[in-house]
């Protein structure tokens, strides 16, 4: 059995003190750091951490609509989906006109200034307005100099509804076929355009309501493609405005809300060359209802059924070019609906 010396005994005493030290000063090391991350973290808390972005509405910070949408990362503002919109939560400045209709708006799209508002977020109706949201996924999915043979679903309609009186077997671009529905407001139209484009009304009609979730309109929900009543189709006045702003993205949209009449020229069933002209149901295009003064009505989209009543969104332009959005909904006759349109576009200062 080896004898440790004392000598040793002290030498192997001393190696553990080292190590202890060692130790002791590697956790004292350690603390150390981890006192100082968390001075650091209270300090840009406290003094330099940017404050939470302010919402100009009261509505929720994760609204998907009117909530914060992006942040610009080089100046580190935040941005609301909302910025480029005119907002408005409520009725406003009903006791400037008095509207009998439904629901009615009247939007500055320059300033982004709401000028009159009366139930735009209220559930309803949207008679052949649908054909702007019918029109929009059109120019988002389909290509327009498509040349397209009408079937059978042209007639899967109300016969006594508005048509383009196209018919099986005919020829004509998708171009062709979107202004007849914007401006013949053509159901007929609207059901080749839907069938041509998703394979099937049902996948078109999908699409929509796609399309209008993509773009805020929540409180939209669309059955079918040209606006025929169905008690599970409807949107607001708001939700239009949205789904109108979206579609006059496409040149082509501003141009076809702005025609008078349309001339196009198609292949018949047996293959003959063959012209068809549509007229506008715009009454301020056809002089069925005066213009409003100092105003230019520079297109739009009308709309009528029963439960819908008589229907109309409109861009206009004052004599400086400035750009209007108004609509009426649930007028009880097309006589008060221009006429109380005009009454809105009064509004505008001259």
């Amino acid at each position: 059995m080896a004898i440790i010396s004392e000598r040793e005994k002290r030498e192997r005493r001393d190696q553990m003190r080292k190590k202890r030290r060692r130790k002791a000063t590697l956790l004292c090391g350690m603390l150390f750091l981890l006192c100082l991350g968390a001075a650091g973290s209270l300090l840009y808390f406290f003094k330099w951490r940017q404050p939470q972005p302010e919402l100009q509405y009261a509505f929720s910070m994760f609204d998907p609509v009117l909530g914060v949408r992006k942040t610009v990362f080089a100046s580190e503002r935040a941005v609301s989906f909302a910025d480029p919109l005119c907002v408005e939560s409520g009725d406003c400045n009903t006791d400037k006109v008095s509207i009998t209709s439904g629901a009615a708006e009247l939007f500055d799209l320059e300033n982004k200034e709401v000028l009159y508002a009366k139930n735009i977020h209220k559930r309803m109706y949207p008679a052949s307005l649908t054909k702007l949201m019918t029109a929009l996924v059109a120019m988002e999915y389909g290509n327009l100099d498509d040349e397209v043979t009408v079937g059978w679903e042209c007639e899967e309609i109300d016969p006594d509804s508005s048509v383009c009186e196209i018919d099986p077997g005919e020829v004509y671009t998708l171009r062709q076929l979107l202004y007849g529905m914007i401006i013949a407001s053509g159901n007929d139209a609207a059901m080749t355009i839907a069938v041509h484009v998703a394979g099937s009304v049902e996948n078109f009609v999908s699409l929509m309501n796609q399309e209008a979730q993509k773009i805020g309109a929540t409180n939209t929900h669309f059955s079918n493609v040209h606006g025929l009543h169905e008690d599970n189709h409807y949107t607001t006045a708001y939700d239009l405005y949205l789904i109108f702003r979206e579609a006059l993205k496409y040149d082509v949209f501003e141009d076809m809300i702005s025609q008078k009449t349309y001339t196009a020229t198609y292949t018949t069933a047996e293959g003959e060359k063959m012209e068809i002209t549509w007229n506008s149901t715009n009454q301020y295009f056809t002089g069925e209802a005066d213009q409003p003064q100092n105003i230019t009505v520079f297109g739009g989209k009308t709309g009528t059924t029963d439960e819908a009543g008589a229907c109309l969104s409109l861009i206009t332009r004052d004599e400086y070019g400035n750009s209007y959005f108004s609509l009426v909904l649930k007028a009880d006759s097309k006589i008060t609906l221009y006429s109380e349109m005009t009454e809105l576009l009064s509004q505008i200062k001259k």
